[in-house]
């Protein structure tokens, strides 16, 4: 029986003999000497703020729903721990104000409360708990015996997370950290980039700054080592509009991989949904990286860059029944997790052990307070999801009208920010790809997945590849979605590199220690003849050749491109297509290729492919193509052809093809300009031919165009300036093999 408010509120103000750090019976025994004044429940976390009669102090605030009594820890600088009682209790909020506390206290709150598995329910005051809430994160995850609620060594394992484990877990866990938000951003200028116009670079902290011989040593592989001059010269000179970090909240690394000396390195595990990770952290880690963070945010903006955060909100790290006990668990797991019928086990959506119970009301009010925190205090201009579907979850179908999804669009704040769903979970019937609610724009795998089969000739025809070139209509021009709400990828951090795709065909995962046996073999890869690194020049041609094609398919594609970090200069992972666990030269950027004349010619195509984008509206549209004519000559605002110079017909879309042909019209782009002018641009039209032979492809004659300029031609080594020759509409050009042409409308 669960017992009530007034009787947990009984248990909290009851007195105790002086026992420090002791749990006797379950009872918890308080260490006399901290003055805890009452306090507030709001807002939750640690504050530091000026309290009664102008003294300076902390306001400790935790939600813990079920539990009997709280107890909050300070750590001094040799790790000796005092406990105060928290005994005030305002709906379900346990909270005090403790005079003297400033920033930089290290602290860790102790949770009383039953232990009954059975029933869901896992206090142990042993262990002492992360704040969900706290800004900052001191010390780094183990994962020995101590941070377990049970035993985890116990000889019966199948019955292991049902005998509790009393030993204390403080020396072995990091605590949270007091910090003072004092900055107000009011000298902070945010890009505000629309999403049409949107170029995403999707980037690791650490590896993208370890390698990079201009940014000081100390500061690599950290916030200000991304915000230092040398890695935002590259960014610039690449022309993304926006960054998006791998996931920065504080994260631990799962028990199986410390056991073979590995780390999670990507940072899918978060633990703080408030603190930047320490260990991205060249100022320190007891509140430094706060404001190393803004500052890192503050220089990306003066360059015109937005910082999006890939934030994991659908799991944490502490896993399953046998995981450890580090913070949500412990303060009440019945209020944060979804339970099973069986309340020993976790509802599991993610593949990580356990799901957020995101309907709970104080699990969204986490989520959403985590969000608002991100963009208003630390600067942010939005946030790609992990797993959306697990969030969109109401009871247990994913519901596009679920709890979350409706905070979020209401949210004055939240619905003004730039919002990414990856559309699905590993839950049964988690694959939502274009369903997801105007607001929001979605991770779109059936464009990666298009874009690969037909450069490695494995479409049957070129109807798929026709929509995701074009915006995928057919997934996205419903309930008044635009183009825009499809980000177009072919590579992304999970997967082969884009070297890689074109160099492997099959995974090399043995680094992770795993026997091969993780990451996908779905990877509609080709690799040209050889499988992996080759020195015969013919291959080696070859791939830089589909890299150009990839690369130049992707940023001419209606929709947001995002491009991974390193793809523009050949990064390789040596054929490891589930690098999440290689914190080491496998997954960070090797900044000499930029030193071989072959990865700089791509790098350099590639920023003139976004550049091209940048200065041509028809390639950025924000409204679907009709495919009509809206003026008297005839001419649509797209138009397909085949190599024989006519139009597609519904018997050619169904029949097997190589070689597609895409005219844009730049008379006929819908919407004005801040002034109210019409919006007018050139026409392209492009080639796109995947056969290994050259094809005779006839230049659409009159009224289309009169001539065309070649601008982009992939089947070049060096990109440095346009071709810039001209052919007459309705000549028949040769288009080389596994070649893209992009051809500008003259006359």
């Amino acid at each position: 029986m669960t017992s009530s408010a007034a009787e947990r509120q009984a248990v909290a103000q009851e007195s105790a003999a002086e026992v420090p750090g002791a749990v006797l019976n379950g009872t918890p025994r308080r260490t006399p000497g901290m003055p805890v004044w009452p306090g507030a429940p709001t807002p939750l976390g640690a504050r530091f703020r000026v309290g009664p009669d102008g003294v300076a102090g902390t306001n400790f605030a935790l939600w813990a729903g079920g539990a009997e009594a709280v107890e909050l820890c300070l750590f001094d600088e040799s790790g000796k721990e005092t406990r105060a009682r928290l005994t005030e209790l305002t709906h379900e909020i346990w909270h005090g104000f403790v005079p003297g506390v400033l920033p930089g206290q290290r602290y860790g709150y102790r949770v009383h409360g039953r232990w009954d598995p059975w029933t869901g329910a896992r206090w142990n005051p042993a262990k002492l708990l992360l704040d969900p809430y706290a800004r900052a994160v001191d010390g780094d995850f183990g994962l020995p015996p101590e941070v377990y609620g049970h035993v985890r060594d116990w000889p019966q394992q199948q019955v292991a997370d049902t005998v509790r484990d009393d030993r204390d877990s403080a020396p072995y866990v990091p605590k949270g950290v007091v910090v003072h938000d004092d900055d107000d951003w009011t000298d902070d200028r945010r890009p505000k980039t629309p999403w049409a116009d949107s170029v995403i670079y999707e980037v690791h902290v650490r590896g993208f700054t370890k390698l990079h011989p201009g940014i000081p040593e100390e500061l690599r592989g950290t916030y200000a080592g991304l915000a230092h001059p040398a890695a935002i010269e590259h960014l610039v000179k690449l022309g993304v509009t926006a960054v998006e970090l791998l996931p920065v909240h504080q994260f631990a690394h799962e028990d199986h991989l410390l056991r073979r000396g590995l780390k999670n390195y990507w940072g899918y595990n978060s633990i703080g949904y408030f603190a930047p990770h320490a260990g991205y952290a060249a100022a320190g880690t007891r509140g430094g990286q706060v404001g190393e963070f803004k500052r890192m945010v503050r220089a990306l903006h003066e360059a015109g860059i937005e910082v999006i955060l890939d934030v994991v909100y659908n799991h944490t790290a502490e896993a399953g029944e046998l995981g450890p006990t580090l913070s949500l668990k412990g303060i009440d797991n019945r209020g944060y997790y979804r339970l099973q019928s069986d309340a020993r086990r976790y509802a599991d959506y993610t593949g990580c052990g356990n799901t957020l119970h995101v309907v709970q009301p104080q699990v969204l009010r986490l989520i959403t307070d985590s969000l608002r925190y991100w963009v208003t205090e630390m600067g942010v201009d939005g946030f790609r999801f992990d797993l959306a579907a697990a969030l969109a979850r109401s009871m247990h179908d994913v519901d596009m009208l679920s709890p979350f999804l409706a905070v979020i669009a209401q949210d004055p704040l939240l619905s003004r920010v730039k919002l990414i769903a990856e559309p699905w979970d590993v839950g049964s019937g988690g694959y939502q790809v274009g369903a997801f609610p105007p607001l929001w724009t979605e991770w779109n795998d059936r464009y990666r997945n298009a874009v690969r089969d037909f450069w490695r000739g494995a479409l049957p025809d070129v109807r798929d590849l026709g929509y995701r070139l074009s915006g995928s209509s057919d997934l996205y021009a419903w309930g008044g979605r635009r183009p825009y709400a499809s980000v177009n990828f072919v590579t992304a951090h999970d997967g082969f590199t884009l070297r890689d795709l074109v160099s492997y065909e099959h995974k090399h995962n043995e680094a992770n220690g795993e026997g091969n046996r993780d990451g996908t073999d779905d990877n509609r890869a080709w690799n040209c003849g050889a499988e992996g690194e080759s020195d015969e020049e013919g291959v080696r041609a070859l791939r830089r050749r589909q890299l150009r094609n990839l690369l130049t398919t992707l940023l001419l594609s209606t929709g947001v491109p995002m491009l991974v970090a390193g793809d523009e200069l050949g990064r390789t992972q040596r054929g490891n297509n589930n690098a999440y666990c290689q914190d080491n030269e496998i997954s960070w950027l090797d900044w000499g290729l930029l030193e071989d004349p072959g990865w700089k010619a791509l790098f350099e195509l590639t920023s003139r492919l976004i550049a091209l984008r940048h200065r041509h509206p028809v390639l950025r549209r924000r409204a679907f193509f009709s495919g009509r004519a809206h003026s008297a000559d005839g001419l649509r605002d797209l138009a397909w052809f085949t190599a024989r110079g006519t139009e597609m017909t519904e018997q050619d879309w169904y029949a097997p093809a190589a070689t597609l042909g895409m005219y844009l019209s730049g008379r006929d782009i819908p919407g004005r300009d801040e002034r109210g002018a019409p919006i007018v641009d050139d026409s392209f039209l492009a080639v796109l031919h995947a056969g290994d032979e050259p094809v005779s492809f006839v230049l659409p004659a009159p009224p289309w165009a009169e001539e065309y300029e070649v601008v982009v031609d992939t089947s070049r080594e060096e990109q440095e300036e346009a071709p810039g020759e001209t052919h007459r509409a309705g000549a028949a050009i040769t288009v080389p093999g596994r070649a893209v042409l992009l051809l500008r409308v003259v006359g």
